[in-house]
C-alpha cells in the first residue's frame, strides 16, 4: 500500500496531554512512523478534561487517507462519544472503526502495524492483541 493510502489512527483521551503524549510515544517507538497519520483527540475544545465529538471528528478527517481510520479510546465516555459519532453515520470518514484495545499498548501496536502498510483489519487485530501482552 502506498504511503498516501495508510490506515489513519485517532487516539481519544479525556486529556489533551495524554492523547498527544501517547501519539508521540507510539510514533517514536515505531521508529517515527512518519508515513502513519496519527492524531490525538483529547479533552474538550476549551482545554478541559472530557471528550469532544467535534475534536474526534476533526482528528478522523485529518488522518483519513482512504484506507480506513482506527479509533482507540481511553475510558467509558470516550467510547460512548465515538459510538454516537459512528451511529450518526456521516460524522466520521467511511471505514472508521472503534477498536477495542488497551490505549497505550494498542496505540503502539496499531502504529507499528500501520507503518508496514497493513490494512485496517490487520491494524485492528494488532491493537486488539495488545490485551494479551504480558509484563511479568
Amino acid at each position: 500500500m502506498s504511503d498516501d493510502k495508510r490506515v489513519g489512527i485517532v487516539l481519544v483521551s479525556h486529556s489533551a496531554q495524554v492523547a498527544a503524549s501517547v501519539a508521540e510515544l507510539a510514533k517514536g517507538l515505531a521508529g517515527g512512523a512518519a508515513s502513519v497519520p496519527v492524531a490525538p483527540a483529547g479533552g474538550t475544545e476549551g482545554g478541559g478534561l472530557g471528550t469532544s465529538a467535534e475534536l474526534i471528528a476533526a482528528a478522523a478527517a485529518a488522518v483519513d487517507r482512504g484506507a480506513g481510520v482506527a479509533v482507540l479510546t481511553d475510558l467509558g465516555s470516550a467510547v460512548l462519544t465515538v459510538k454516537a459519532l459512528l451511529a450518526e453515520g456521516d460524522e466520521l470518514p467511511d471505514g472508521t472503526r472503534l477498536v477495542d484495545a488497551p490505549f497505550l499498548e494498542g496505540a503502539v501496536a496499531a502504529v507499528v502495524t500501520a507503518a508496514t502498510g497493513a490494512d485496517l483489519a490487520a491494524v485492528e487485530a494488532a491493537a486488539t492483541e495488545a490485551y494479551g501482552y504480558r509484563k511479568v
